[in-house]
């Protein structure tokens, strides 16, 4: 999958396993393969395209991805192991509003190029059934990752799984790392490594009360953000400040914090002490998730980060879970979570060799 931070490719090799509806994963082999700038900049822009341009880098970002496949297979040397490819793709529209949402990277076109089985377009049934197609991660919180009460993902967007009537309940947060690499990139770098520029910053009170006051703050869930919605939820308001670099990202670390410790306070477990699962980029800027910890303390709620490769690679195993669902034909998209009218079989599945 490609997230919207856009810092690059992620392809997980993993190895998942059923017992009696008990589920189990190991990561075999994982990798993010940096996208030069050239990917970075038709990625970036592909909402500004033309029908017929965008028709054709959907097919062209498909053969990158079916190359970059059979380039991760040969160089892990697991050939004759790959069963089944679970694309996400990368999303460049997202109207649930309008029961509209696109990943870019054309499935047949990968298994065109890989001669394997692949699973793509995994969002789109959900949000023809009136869902918000987001977020889906939430099937591998309660399958994989059952152990904890909160399940957060801090990627470029960040959100949640909570718990809620006996069930659970999913949204996306807020912006994140796209906001905190974007700051970054101003200043020559690629991200700010362990929030330290933000740790130097200093936090511009006035600055944060106009981010926390933005509407989409007041909509109940089941609720998503598209790319674009989550660049001007804060682009706008932190850019015309002016201010220095450093506290612009203060500013927006403690706005994360903040915002995920209101989603967290607002679905409590009844539980004398919680647990919730940080993964994505952005648990590993330290300063975030010490303004998270901090944040949660005093809800008894303890923030856990587990191993870089699961930090990092979470996302990708989900979608390798909800791949290998929809090839069992087992429900893979929750209703609860996205306010479908039904849980759904979500992906489109393509055959890349023959049976003759």
């Amino acid at each position: 999958m490609s997230g919207s931070s856009l810092d690059g490719l992620d392809i997980a090799f993993v190895q998942l396993n059923e017992v009696r509806g008990g589920w189990a994963y190991e990561i075999i082999q994982a990798e993010c393969i940096a996208y030069d700038k050239e990917m970075e900049e038709q990625l970036r822009n592909v909402g500004q395209l033309r029908t017929p341009e965008y028709l054709r880098l959907h097919t062209a970002y498909g053969r990158f991805l079916g190359e970059a496949v059979n380039r991760f297979i040969e160089r892990h040397g697991i050939e004759h192991q790959v069963h089944l490819i679970a694309s996400h793709g990368h999303t460049v529209m997202h109207e649930p509003h309008n029961h509209t949402t696109g990943q870019i990277g054309d499935g047949a076109t990968i298994a065109a190029v890989t001669g394997l089985p692949v699973v793509s377009d995994l969002r789109n049934m959900d949000v023809a059934l009136g869902g918000q197609g987001a977020p889906i991660v939430p099937i591998g919180d309660r399958l994989l990752f059952g152990q904890y009460d909160y399940w957060l993902n801090i990627g470029g967007i960040a959100n949640i799984t909570v718990p809620y009537n006996g069930s659970t309940l999913a949204f996306d947060i807020c912006p994140a790392n796209q906001v905190l690499n974007g700051l970054a990139g101003m200043a020559g770098k690629a991200m700010d490594e362990s929030g330290e520029m933000a740790r130097a910053g200093k936090l511009q009170v006035d600055i944060l009360a106009d981010l926390n006051d933005e509407p989409y703050y007041l909509q109940e869930p089941p609720k998503s953000l598209s790319n674009e919605q989550a660049k001007q939820l804060v682009f706008p308001i932190l850019l015309e400040s002016k201010n220095e670099i450093n506290d612009l990202l203060r500013t927006a670390v403690q706005h994360i914090a903040e915002k995920i410790t209101e989603a967290v306070s607002k679905y409590p477990t009844g539980k004398e002490k919680s647990t919730l699962l940080a993964t994505g980029g952005g648990a590993l800027n330290s300063f975030l998730i010490e303004r998270i910890r901090e944040g949660l303390s005093a809800s008894n709620v303890d923030v856990i980060v587990p191993d870089e490769q699961t930090v990092l690679y979470k996302e990708a195993i989900v979608m390798a879970l909800i791949g290998v669902l929809r090839w069992r034909e087992e429900t893979n998209v929750l209703s609860s979570v996205t306010g479908a009218t039904r849980d759904s079989i979500g992906g489109a599945l393509w055959m890349g060799h023959s049976y003759n």
